[in-house]
């Protein structure tokens, strides 16, 4: 027993000396709470590091600047190529009635489609939130009337949201009671699979804005998006001389028209001198707009011309240049009679690239059309008439609201002016 006694006290004895060595190895000691902390340093000067980089690298700007890129899915060189031509061309068709001209139209079979009336035309509608909308869809309205073979005319209004459109859509094709279904898409990319999904079961006729699919029977549309961007970036270009400071005003991305219209525009823009200081989304929202307009104006003491890639806006953005004492830019605008008024008031230098609201009539007519089973162009391509210092006065309406749209197509319909609020 005093052996074993003996030989574990040296044991211990031993194990406690190896214990003490190891913590002097690792640097333990009662006084290593007191120590700094070896990597304390290394992590300051990475703080550091972040700080400066952040302060040596703003924000890109203008035709840099998030708000200026193009996707890729938005760009077509052919398309581009093809509005560029089309803009030279004349339409074939009736010269008084352009939503019943094409331009370059290839024809398509619809006999699959055609039956005896009276028919259901159903349309799901991206929205009827702004004043262009809200034009086009009195004159659909106004056009369905004129066809007493149209026994119902059911339209679902997706309130500007992908999710309740699509939904719209479903409910509508389920519901069995469409003979021909219209749409004109929230934004492309979200409605694309409800819209391929409703060809399964009925003639679509997709309008306005498009889908990236090539199943409805028919697309209507005018010349398009770059052929607005376009006009409107040429004319700043061609009037706004040396060292031109250009604000370039968008509504809202993933919307493949307006997509287009500003990447035609940034092509024109990169190709000249202009100086494009600022790319900003306004949400189509005037008091937006105005405070934009205004902080650039302060930011850069003067802009030289405003471009935008739809003009419900453009006397909103002009007030800011009042409210500052500046002097009015070269300004691109629509054909909204707000704005119109404006510009002849003020002699302005000015163009309005139109989106013809009197497209709203085509796709009615070319449902009709399917329902006979006669052919009907898969691209209806429609005329883009542009308004300009020569050919403003023609379409400055006194008698019309200052958010009626002059290029309605309306005025020899049954009840113009007043179902369209004037007078």
């Amino acid at each position: 027993m005093l052996h074993k006694d003996v030989k574990r006290s040296w044991f211990l004895m031993i194990a406690l000396f190896a214990l003490i060595v190891g913590l002097v190895a690792c640097g333990g000691s009662a006084d290593t709470e007191d120590e700094p902390e070896a990597d304390a340093p290394a992590a300051e000067e990475t703080d550091s590091e972040d700080e400066a980089m952040d302060e040596e690298e703003p924000a890109a700007a203008g035709l840099e600047s998030d708000a200026a890129e193009v996707k890729s899915e938005f760009f077509s060189q052919e398309q581009y190529d093809r509005a560029m031509r089309q803009m030279t061309l004349t339409a074939e068709g009736p010269a008084d009635q352009p939503w019943l001209q094409m331009l370059e139209p290839e024809m398509v079979d619809t006999s699959e489609w055609a039956k005896e009336g009276p028919y259901t035309f159903c349309f799901s509608n991206a929205g009827v939130n702004n004043p262009w909308r809200v034009v086009g869809y009195t004159t659909m309205q106004a056009e369905v009337d004129l066809h007493p073979e149209i026994e119902e005319f059911i339209h679902v209004d997706a309130e500007g949201s992908d999710e309740k459109q699509i939904s719209d859509i479903a409910d509508l094709v389920a519901s069995g009671n469409c003979d021909v279904l219209i749409v004109s898409p929230n934004t492309t990319a979200a409605l694309t699979p409800a819209v391929e999904q409703a060809c399964e079961e009925l003639p679509v006729i997709v309008f306005d804005r498009g889908v990236f699919t090539e199943c409805p029977v028919s697309f209507v549309q005018p010349i398009g998006g770059y052929a607005f961007g376009e006009t409107g970036a040429r004319y700043i270009i061609d009037n706004c001389g040396d060292d031109c400071n250009v604000l370039a005003l968008r509504i809202l991305p993933g919307v493949d028209v307006l997509e287009e219209r500003w990447a035609a525009a940034k092509l024109a823009f990169e190709g000249s001198d202009v100086n494009v200081i600022g790319v900003e989304f306004g949400d189509g929202d005037n008091a937006k707009v105005n405070s934009i307009v205004t902080d650039y104006l302060d930011r850069f003491g003067r802009i030289d011309a405003v471009w935008m890639d739809a003009g419900a806006t453009a006397v909103a953005a002009l007030e800011a240049f009042e409210d500052a004492g500046q002097p009015y830019p070269i300004i691109v605008g629509e054909d909204q009679q707000d704005f119109l008024v404006k510009w002849q008031e003020n002699d302005l230098s000015g163009i309005s690239p139109t989106f013809p609201t009197f497209q709203w009539r085509t796709p009615v007519i070319a449902g009709l059309q399917i329902m006979n089973g006669e052919e009907v162009p898969a691209v209806w391509r429609l005329p883009q008439p542009t308004i300009t210092n020569d050919n403003l006065d023609q379409y400055v309406q006194d008698n019309m609201p200052p958010l009626h749209y002059a290029m309605c197509g309306c005025e020899e319909m049954p009840d113009f002016p007043g179902r369209w609020g004037g007078e």
